[in-house]
């Protein structure tokens, strides 16, 4: 989130200086909302006992004897550990974050209202069924216990400083079930970039031609691996799919560069330990606390009235276990990145504002009003419109020129409508419940068709050793078009048709390579009858993770772990060769040379040469692409910029070396020279001219913001909240991928080498003997600043440690740091 407003300085400042002079008061202040762990406790709703034993790490094993109580307990455990977070996430994905933080989040809430998160939330709920809403219910139930006759300043020490700037009165309201369907929306946001990637394509189309965007947006390498690569799929005959080009300029969205994911699985017959082995690293946007929220869900006895046995990864604010295993499954996903969002250019009519053509005729839009409340009493309406394609979100962002190629004039006549799956309800979270319950592949598939969005690579391992892979969603099937540019809605040629059938899907079972390897490539080859996506991950990650398992006849947990932390370049391999032939008549230069003759590739927080190297590509990059691009869509020096570099180092003469604004022909060469020279100058500016002392580390630090006053610019507020940096390894497009936004040094736009997005828990899990399983995530448990639970798990998250993944109920409570009984 970006700056969203401003707090008052002065207040800040002496509240922190009353904090830290007061001694005793500040210790109270901040440590009155931390949780109970331990002793007992009567928590409203429970119809019997639930034991919590917490380990060294804060992470809580809940032992009960009903859904309804475990769920019930999760909701309570959820809500002392990250209610504000929680509270936080709520507004955001219902566009209501002007009632706490005031007029400068006008912007997102409008935007958020107009796309209907929580209008489609409220769908979903009304039309779950009995056992779906039960969950849901008993889970709100344990937040609003923790809730009730609880102020806003023993809840969490953020809502003690927004009192500060004049929520003097906010008390929370009770949690729903609604606002936990909500977060899917929210999830699916972040995880799927289409509208971007077609708004793209017709900026540069536009702007530098189409040849030229066709080389700088390149297809899905050949040569790269995909996840399925003989798909099991029924005999369809579906008409030759066909290029819909139409064109605007404008600029919606944001970038999503660094957000994908690894998992994998190996098959016990790769293993060292005779039975699968599965690992999970979901790469999202570094934030502060942890996306995730570790746990155990156990019911004491499993029964009809009790099914669940789980641990794992949930998010605040959902009940079950997102990602982890149960007693006989373990599952893991990384993002597919199917095109499920669609931009149609609505006709919309002169006379009347709320009329928009289908085929020929004048059909009235449909148009909501609401409401947003302002912090501090005012408030804005709020008018909605949407065709039959979706939401007309050119209302909250105002029309641009269109493009002259696409037949339409500029003016207000004319309007973008969003068509997206996660517009439509769905029973996603029923999936993750029935998941949570599986015990075969049969059952895992069978939850995963009610997975509509978003659409993720599931993988899947069990104590009987099968492996497998499904892809679930639901991906359109477009009449005409292929998804890569906005089209016209007044006719019925670009509609969709329905989704691909469940059973259509990708999937697999049992492969005969004895391992499934997805990270966000491609999931099928061209021959796929369907289309999923033109957009894919052009495949890095994923050729290095299956060069790792080639090379090791027998696969251990402790090589998963290696495999985890890898940090090779593979984009610096195909690079650093055009380097290299060159000679350097400036004596640093010429040592810098020959330090990355001997470099290994690993992009290590100690290594030297891969400061030199990144130091270098970040020049590269900006001098290769920035005179060719509008800024908006400069690479930040990942697998997108890696694959078209690719081509023109082996075209030294292409067109894309010269610099525009020169009056000679650059060529390859002069780039890599030029670049090499900037990279190393930039360096010893930011690090000192004795080059001994430079190391990737220093450059490439993991700080952990919290989302809102993390932000606020007053500095003694942001260090209340914020922690690090941290030195990290890894780098954009690696397995243990801490992307960063590069931009060269002297253009200001921020830290080029900063950590933006993160593997943001990493887990591995042993089939053999699940006590034998790991994991890590970023920060800690806890959302409370100054736990000491806050951000203890950075610092060896940071160096790709891990900690037990505590399963059986002796080992839990032979681990256990506390014990809490929760009494009805």
């Amino acid at each position: 989130m970006k700056r969203l407003w401003k707090i008052l300085a002065v207040i800040g400042v002496l509240f922190l200086v009353l904090v830290i002079a007061a001694g005793g008061v500040g210790v109270y202040t901040v440590r009155r909302s931390f949780p109970q762990n331990s002793g007992s406790l009567a928590v409203p709703g429970l119809n019997d006992q639930v034991d919590v034993y917490w380990d060294a790490n804060g992470i809580p094993h809940l032992y009960a004897t009903t859904t309804h109580d475990l769920f019930l307990a999760q909701g309570y455990l959820h809500a002392q550990d990250r209610f504000y977070q929680m509270d936080f996430w709520r507004h955001q994905t219902a566009g209501r974050l002007s009632e706490l933080y005031g007029a400068a989040t006008l912007g997102p809430d409008r935007f958020i209202r107009t796309l209907g998160w929580a209008r489609i939330a409220e769908e979903e709920y009304a039309q779950a069924d009995q056992g779906t809403r039960g969950l849901l219910e008993a889970y709100a139930a344990g937040v609003n216990a923790y809730l009730t006759g609880r102020p806003p300043s023993q809840i969490s020490l953020e809502y003690t400083l927004l009192g500060l700037t004049g929520l003097n009165d906010y008390v929370p309201e009770p949690w729903t079930p609604p606002q936990t369907l909500a977060w899917a929306k929210a999830m699916a946001w972040d995880l799927g970039g289409n509208m971007d990637d077609e708004i793209e394509r017709a900026l540069l189309t536009r702007q530098i031609g189409p040849e030229k965007t066709e080389q700088f947006l390149l297809p899905y390498p050949d040569y790269h691996p995909v996840i399925v690569a003989d798909p099991a799929i029924g005999q369809l005959n579906l008409a030759p799919l066909q290029a819909g080009l139409a064109a605007t300029d404008a600029l919606l969205g944001q970038r999503f560069e660094g957000i994908g994911s690894n998992n994998w699985v190996i098959a016990g017959s790769r293993t060292t330990t005779g039975q699968p082995l599965l690992a999970n690293d979901p790469h999202l946007s570094i934030q502060m606390p942890s996306i995730w929220y570790e746990i155990g869900l156990h019911c004491v006895d499993i029964t009809p009235d009790c099914q669940y046995d789980s641990v794992g990864f949930s998010f605040a604010g959902v009940p079950s276990i997102i990602i982890g295993h149960n007693r006989r499954i373990a599952w893991g996903f990384t993002n597919t990145g199917p095109d499920v969002q669609d931009l149609y250019i609505e006709k919309i009519n002169p006379e009347n504002a709320n009329q928009y053509q289908v085929n020929g005729a004048w059909v009235d839009v449909d148009v909501r009003r609401e409401v947003i409340n302002i912090k501090g009493g005012g408030s804005e309406s709020l008018t909605i419109r949407a065709t039959r394609h979706g939401p007309l979100i050119t209302d909250v962002y105002g029309l641009k020129d269109f493009a002259a190629d696409s037949g339409l004039k500029a003016g207000p006549d004319y309007a973008l409508a969003l068509r997206w799956t996660a517009l439509e309800p769905n029973f996603t979270f029923r999936a993750i419940f029935a998941i949570n319950r599986a015990q075969n592949f049969e059952a895992f598939r069978a939850a995963l068709q009610d997975f509509a969005a978003p659409s993720q690579n599931m993988i899947y391992a069990d104590i009987d050793g099968n492996i497998g892979y499904q892809m679930p969603g639901n991906i359109p099937l477009r009449k005409n078009g292929n998804g890569l540019l906005p089209v016209p809605g007044w006719t019925d040629d670009y509609e969709w048709t329905g989704y691909i059938p469940f059973e259509d899907l990708p999937y697999s079972y049992n492969p005969p390579e004895g391992y499934i390897v997805t990270a966000n490539n491609a999931v099928v080859a061209p021959d796929y009858p369907y289309l999923i996506s033109l957009n894919w991950d052009p495949g890095y990650r994923a050729q290095r993770i299956v060069d790792m398992i080639a090379a090791q006849e027998k696969i251990s947990p402790e090589y998963m772990q290696q495999m985890q932390g890898d940090d090779f370049n593979l984009g610096a391999q195909a690079v650093l060769p055009h380097l290299l032939a060159l000679t350097f008549t400036e004596p640093k230069l010429s040592d810098a040379a020959a330090q990355l003759r001997g470099w290994d590739f690993q992009m290590r927080a100690d290594s030297q040469p891969a400061a030199v190297y990144m130091g270098f590509f970040n020049a590269l990059v900006a001098d290769t692409f920035y005179d060719d691009l509008p800024a908006d869509y400069w690479p930040g020096g990942g697998a997108g910029a890696w694959r078209v570099l690719e081509g023109l180092l082996n075209d030294p003469a292409s067109p894309w070396w010269d610099h525009t604004g020169t009056a000679v022909f650059e060529q390859r060469d002069d780039i890599l020279r030029q670049a090499f020279s900037e990279g190393y100058a930039a360096l010893e500016k930011r690090l000192g001219a004795n080059s001994s002392k430079w190391n990737w580390g220093r450059l490439h630090t993991a700080t952990f913001v919290n989302a809102t006053l993390g932000n606020s610019g007053i500095a003694p507020i942001e260090a209340l909240f914020n922690r690090g940096p941290f030195a990290t390894g890894g780098g954009s497009s690696i397995v243990n991928a801490t992307g960063s936004n590069l931009t060269r040094d002297d253009l200001g736009a921020g830290d080029p080498y900063a950590v933006t997005s993160v593997p943001s828990m990493r887990m591995i899990v042993d089939l053999s003997n699940f006590d034998n399983s790991l994991t890590m995530h970023t920060t800690g448990q806890s959302g409370h600043a100054f736990h000491p639970h806050y951000i203890d798990l950075a610092q060896p998250w940071s160096q790709i440690g891990y900690h037990a993944m505590l399963w059986s109920q002796d080992n839990v409570e032979a681990q256990a740091k506390s014990k809490l009984t929760l009494l009805p």
